[in-house]
């Protein structure tokens, strides 16, 4: 099977009677010489706690281990200089390519400036959802960011959380809010507010790569994961 397919239907069965199992298998099938490939977004607006700390976690992680995984920054469409939500500037030297993906993270920024920079112009981009919604990598909301899978109907009828101050809105769209830091429902991994980027990338590597690495880089960091990790029962 291919690599791509085999992580994503290993995914599915998470949370099932066979979870442990298949959490094991989708482990051992990461490696230097097959590497997770993990993109994240990038966009004008972006909230700069939700895309650092996944960068910051999975980039040590790669490193730690010999890079059974590989973090890049990716815009929507063409390389780019984006401006974040507090003025920080980041260049961006790639675009998108969802095969060259296995998960893709979405951080979250700008959602109740409807008319600013944001997750609210990537929701308003119809040719982008279609993409995202067709895509074959892992979608992985960070607070806000959420809201854009939601947008690409990736949330209806599943399970998701995200910042406070829009689950209402993510209920109202379709979604099973849950109150949680992070909500892994298989091939669906979303996170609540701007910090808990941190759980969800520590969750991420402990998934795919396995408890052990997923610690030594909370003590490299120096930081205690918190809350809960929702998974289907």
């Amino acid at each position: 099977m291919e690599r791509r397919t085999f992580l994503r239907a290993s995914a599915l069965s998470l949370g099932t009677a066979a979870g442990v199992g298949a959490m094991g298998e989708e482990a051992s099938a990461v490696s230097a010489e097959h590497p997770l490939r993990v993109q994240v977004l990038m966009f004008d607006g972006v909230e700069e706690q939700d895309f650092v700390a996944p960068v910051e976690v999975l980039g040590l992680a790669g490193r730690m281990s010999g890079g059974a995984l590989t973090t890049s920054m990716v815009t929507t469409g063409q390389p780019a200089t984006v401006t974040c939500v507090y003025g920080t500037k980041v260049r961006v030297d790639r675009g998108w390519s969802p095969h060259e993906a296995d998960v893709l993270v979405v951080p979250g920024g700008g959602y109740r400036d409807k008319d600013g920079p944001g997750v609210n112009r990537l929701i308003a981009d119809q040719e982008w959802l279609r993409r995202l919604a067709a895509s074959a990598a892992l979608p992985v909301g960070i607070c806000t960011g959420v809201m854009v899978l939601s947008a690409a109907g990736l949330t209806k009828g599943r399970n998701a959380t995200t910042h406070a101050g829009a689950k209402a809105d993510l209920a109202a769209q379709g979604a099973t809010v849950i109150d949680a830091r992070v909500v892994d429902d298989g091939d669906l991994v979303t996170g609540g507010g701007i910090t808990s980027g941190l759980e969800v990338a520590l969750w991420l590597v402990e998934r795919f790569v396995g408890a052990q690495l997923a610690q030594r880089v909370e003590t490299v960091l120096e930081y205690e994961r918190r809350g809960t990790v929702w998974r289907r029962a």
